[in-house]
């Protein structure tokens, strides 16, 4: 399978660049993936299409404000980090920009100096390894001097931080939002348990794929990087009750879906845990725990675009992204909804 079919013609306009102020009124595109069929709806109507006793699992990740703007300490050069895993105590694998600058043992400046650092390693993908050095409490200290890790293709800076966050986020840990959540308000999801539906929380770090263009020719030959979830014992109790029952799981993001596909038994019966995946979701694969799924509009050839078409088809995907650009609709991160039925 090559790369370049899951490519698609998007004009840079359609790329929104801010989010909605009011979250849940972005387009809504529901694709019935058994035919095909295309409704145009408001991301509000998303209540429709859930039925007493769905379950509506959510991951609660929090994103940190992981991008930190500072300098070589011996060249005074400009350098950029983004945060991407805590390695353990104060050692973290980050993306650095401009890499040449980041050799090892290179030592790096951020705001008067609260924050040093110094590259151990570099890895196989272009990442640092790197120890911080601070007097006080890491976190305060990233509050004051880090951003939020915004992807390139936004330009404009955010006026309130939490725009790029879930109204359920609790965990801190991501360098990137899960996006998909994005849409929802108190209001709703108060609304949508009013109906009886089961809303389950897990968690997934998003880290370094969402970053990660894929550079082969042949997608069976990317490789995912790891990503750190976890699915308490009460969240797998509802999931696979439900599962039992023949009640429905829609699951809110890819991130969700990698998350419950990497913890789940070939019967679908998802286990408590938490570790590592770098499950890698494209056409062929057979999902044993989700039957719906809530995303946004995905860049071209990206392992996104790929997930969403091993769930409803490669060429009802990229119908319904040539549906989407005729009709105006926002595009990534801050963009507007798809549900998969």
């Amino acid at each position: 399978m090559n790369v370049h079919d899951f490519y698609f013609e998007l004009p840079e306009e359609f790329i929104a660049q801010e989010p909605l102020q009011e979250r849940d009124k972005a387009k809504l595109m529901v694709l019935h993936k058994d035919t095909g069929e295309i409704e145009h709806r408001v991301f509000t109507d998303i209540i429709d299409y859930l039925q007493p006793s769905d379950c509506l699992v959510l991951n609660d990740t929090r994103v940190i404000p992981a991008r930190l703007l500072g300098r070589r300490s011996d060249t005074l050069g400009k350098m950029e980090f983004v945060l991407l895993t805590n390695k353990g105590g104060d050692v973290w694998e980050v993306l650095v920009k401009p890499g040449r600058r980041a050799r090892i043992g290179s030592k790096f400046v951020f705001g008067d100096g609260e924050l040093t650092a110094e590259v151990l390693d570099e890895t196989k993908s272009g990442t640092r390894f790197v120890r911080f050095y601070y007097n006080g409490v890491f976190d305060q200290i990233l509050d004051k001097l880090g951003k939020m890790p915004l992807p390139p293709y936004i330009k404009k800076q955010l006026d309130d931080n939490e725009m790029y966050q879930t109204v359920y986020s609790k965990h801190e840990g991501s360098a990137a939002a899960p996006t998909a959540g994005l849409h929802f308000t108190k209001d709703l999801l108060n609304d949508i348990e009013e109906k009886g539906v089961h809303l389950v929380y897990i968690t997934l770090h998003v880290g370094l794929g969402t970053f990660r263009p894929v550079k082969v020719e042949r997608v069976e030959e990317h490789e995912m990087h790891s990503e750190f979830f976890i699915v308490s014992q009460e969240a797998a109790d509802i999931i696979n009750k439900a599962k039992r029952e023949g009640r429905r799981i829609f699951s809110v993001g890819t991130t969700s879906t990698r998350t419950l596909e990497s913890s789940c038994d070939n019967e679908g019966n998802v286990l408590p845990q938490s570790g590592w995946t770098d499950i890698f979701i494209y056409p062929g694969y057979r999902f044993k725990t989700i039957d719906a799924l809530i995303t946004n509009f995905h860049l071209p050839e990206s392992t996104l675009i790929m997930l969403v078409s091993a769930l409803a088809g490669r060429e009802n995907i990229l119908n319904a992204y040539r549906v989407a650009v005729e009709n105006r609709y926002r595009f990534f991160s801050f963009g507007d909804a798809m549900l998969i039925v």
